[in-house]
């Protein structure tokens, strides 16, 4: 055994020596009954320990923080209804108010229209106004014209029955024939 430390053949010269076993019994000492009463008292004691730390340390920790979670969820919550419930409350005054300004906007409409309408009307009525007077006037005129038609008429059914009487008769009807013509025309 080259370049063996001497502690390292001490070890394995112990091992020869011993026939290379760790105990009479074999096994694992855990299983053994003499070491039964030292596990027992380590493990009741650990359990204590544990028992101990788990109910007045870690529990109460755990419990404080389900509880804040609960209380933090619960908040949020409640201040997630509350939100929802604004938010509901500011939807209706938004419709409210967006029907109203509907209902301003259809009377605004309405009233446009009244006015548009009343305009044309008016400016309709002054036209057939100024259309009647036009017409008036017109009428007025055909009659004037027609009275003095009517004059030239019996002047011209006049010089028309001497005319036609000159060429039948050759000779020229007196003026009271002339007269009762006019009056037969007339």
């Amino acid at each position: 055994m080259v370049g063996e430390t001497p502690a390292a053949a001490t070890h394995a010269t112990t091992e020869v020596a011993h026939g290379g076993d760790h105990g009479e019994g074999g096994g694992l000492p855990q299983f053994q009954f003499e070491h039964w009463a030292g596990q027992i008292v380590y493990l009741v004691f650990l359990f204590v320990v544990l028992y101990f730390l788990i109910a007045r340390v870690f529990a109460p920790r755990m419990r404080r923080v389900f509880d804040e979670r609960s209380s933090t969820i619960s908040g949020a919550v409640d201040a997630a209804r509350q939100v929802q419930a604004e938010a509901a409350g500011q939807a209706e005054a938004a419709k409210r108010e967006v029907e109203e300004a509907r209902a301003r906007a259809r009377a605004t409409a309405a009233a446009a229209k009244d006015r548009v309408t009343s305009e044309a009307a008016a400016r309709s009525a002054s036209e057939e106004a100024a259309v009647a007077a036009r017409i008036a006037e017109a009428e007025g005129a055909i009659a004037r014209t027609r009275e003095a038609a009517m004059a030239n008429v019996s002047t011209v059914a006049a010089d028309a029955a001497t005319a036609m009487v000159e060429r039948l008769t050759g000779k020229a009807p007196t003026a009271a024939e002339l007269t009762s013509v006019s009056r037969g025309v007339a």
